[in-house]
């Protein structure tokens, strides 16, 4: 650990009782959780300080107008995502051509950033699993928040195990000198941490949906979190069952108001707080903004289009053969929904175009056309994914039955242009073997998620690449990851599934030894 006692800043308290309520911070001085947790008011705060910090920030923190958030770099891994500024961000161009190996210790400051940043909230979790009981407060709150902080320490553990694999797993806050430099924890013990959390976050995390719910996480939320990590160890009956919680929860598919700029999936661009919604990070234009997330969606050319932002980059742009993914006739690969290759300034009628794909997913029309602060928030999970997790786990677990293909049918239905109804993608689903189908449900995560940073994590957990053809839209076949040759060409060998620990943490830990290959 980086030091003897994290000290951490603490944030004011979340407005409860209404629904549009924003986890306001106001910095107050740094202080030790051992002596900030004397009221309900201390606990309150430091729960809601996990909110923004630690894993969720890798996700959703778009700081840079050069790289996107770290967790954009992993899909470079695959070969099929660029960043057109990878010249100076090297990292980017080390992921995508698999040399990281080479350069440990210019990766370090990257990797430092997650190990720091998930130790700092698991630390603050550990405190407040371990001081709110002593806290004279409604009984009913210290449950809440206790939940709360096992939710983030699970959270937080499972993206340093896809990160790392096996690492310290502290469960104490650091409040002295001893046990400073822990060893390296078998990943299952880690993750029978995660089911023990996440379980207890379930069972005790209100039902309202995240919206309805002050933005704080709720029983489905954890849900999603537990069937992501059943369905990593491939325990396919305990993912189906929480995919199951989720998808019979008040949550639900966006549908099309048309198929264009109220199809489903601009309103997952432009709109927050949709049933569709499962977990999302907040932004607003006073507290919290979403910084450079708008400038992604254009490359640099688009400079001169607009005077809200100076820079514009490709940061996590696909390759025209990443997008043969898609067959023809799917909305996802239509101009304006995901992706986009011109585009019309409404005020000034300036267009700019590209040969590459920019990212409409990531445009915000107020940020760019008026105020120059992107407000929109960041989906971590959707309810489609939910449905994915459903359809490939009860296949794994009891065949492709009517209920399975259903839940597959319903995201091939919403992106079908030609009408094909649910229950005739259930009809054909169910004709195919196990196999075929579950490759299916791999595929549609590919075609669903394609700017959400889910792609390097399904490559690890399935152990399987998806080798997209070049010349026909939407065949894939999928190949063994290790050995397999990714999009720009270079060959995965078994050390590029985790990335390096930062030489700076092996200096300060002695207990620790380097990931193989590094």
């Amino acid at each position: 650990m980086k030091k003897i006692v994290y000290i951490f800043t603490c944030a004011s308290l979340l407005l409860m009782t209404a629904c549009d309520s924003f986890l306001e911070e106001n910095p107050k001085s740094s202080i030790t959780s051992a002596t900030y947790y004397e009221t309900e008011a201390q606990a309150l705060a430091n729960v809601n300080y996990l909110y923004r910090n630690g894993a969720p920030g890798r996700m959703s923190n778009a700081g840079s107008a050069y790289i996107g958030p770290v967790a954009s770099v992993d899909a470079m891994l695959t070969g099929y995502f660029i960043n057109s500024y990878e010249g100076q961000e090297m990292i980017c161009q080390y992921a995508r051509l698999l040399t990281r190996q080479q350069y440990t210790n210019t990766v370090s400051s990257t990797v430092n950033e997650i190990w720091d940043n998930c130790y700092r909230a698991i630390n603050v979790a550990n405190g407040a699993i371990t001081h709110i009981p002593e806290i004279d407060m409604s009984s009913s709150m210290a449950q809440q928040l206790i939940a709360e902080a096992k939710f983030f320490r699970a959270f937080n553990y499972y993206y340093l195990v896809k990160t790392f694999g096996d690492v310290p797993m502290p469960v104490e806050p650091y409040e002295s000198l001893e046990d400073l430099y822990l060893e390296r924890t078998p990943t299952a013990t880690i993750y029978a941490l995660m089911e023990e959390d996440l379980n207890e976050a379930v069972n005790t995390l209100s039902t309202a949906t995240f919206t309805n719910n002050s933005h704080r996480i709720t029983k489905y939320v954890a849900a999603m979190a537990l069937a992501n990590v059943y369905l990593r160890q491939e325990k396919y009956s305990q993912a189906a069952e929480m995919a199951r919680i989720v998808i019979e929860s008040p949550h639900s598919l966006t549908t099309h108001d048309n198929l264009g700029m109220e199809s489903a999936y601009n309103k997952l661009r432009s709109t927050d707080d949709l049933p569709e919604v499962i977990y999302a990070q907040e932004f607003n234009s006073s507290i919290n903004n979403g910084s450079w997330w708008p400038t992604y969606a254009f490359s640099s050319s688009a400079v001169s289009l607009f005077e809200t932002y100076s820079i514009f980059e490709r940061t996590m742009g696909p390759t025209n053969r990443f997008l043969n993914i898609y067959e023809p006739t799917d909305l996802r690969i239509q101009p304006n929904q995901f992706f986009h290759w011109e585009y019309t300034h409404p005020k000034t009628g300036a267009v700019w175009s590209s040969d590459m794909a920019g990212c409409w997913y990531y445009y915000d029309e107020n940020a760019l056309l008026s105020t120059g602060i992107a407000t929109k928030d960041w989906n971590f999970y959707r309810y489609a994914e939910a449905l994915l997790i459903g359809a490939e786990a009860i296949a794994q677990s009891s065949g492709v039955t009517a209920e399975a293909a259903g839940y597959l049918a319903q995201i091939k239905a919403r992106a079908d242009m030609d009408g094909k109804t649910v229950a005739q993608y259930t009809s054909e689903l169910q004709a195919l073997s196990t196999d075929d189908f579950v490759k299916e449900c791999w595929i549609e995560r590919l075609r669903e998620f394609p700017l959400e940073f889910k792609i390097w994590d399904d490559c690890t957990r399935t152990g399987m690449f998806p080798s997209i053809s070049e010349t026909t839209p939407g065949e894939v076949t999928f190949v063994n990851l290790i050995g397999a040759v990714n999009g720009s060409g270079a060959t995965f060998t078994s050390s590029d599934l985790l990335w390096p620990i930062s030489i700076e943490e092996l200096q300060r830990n002695p207990s620790l030894v380097q990931n193989d290959g590094y």
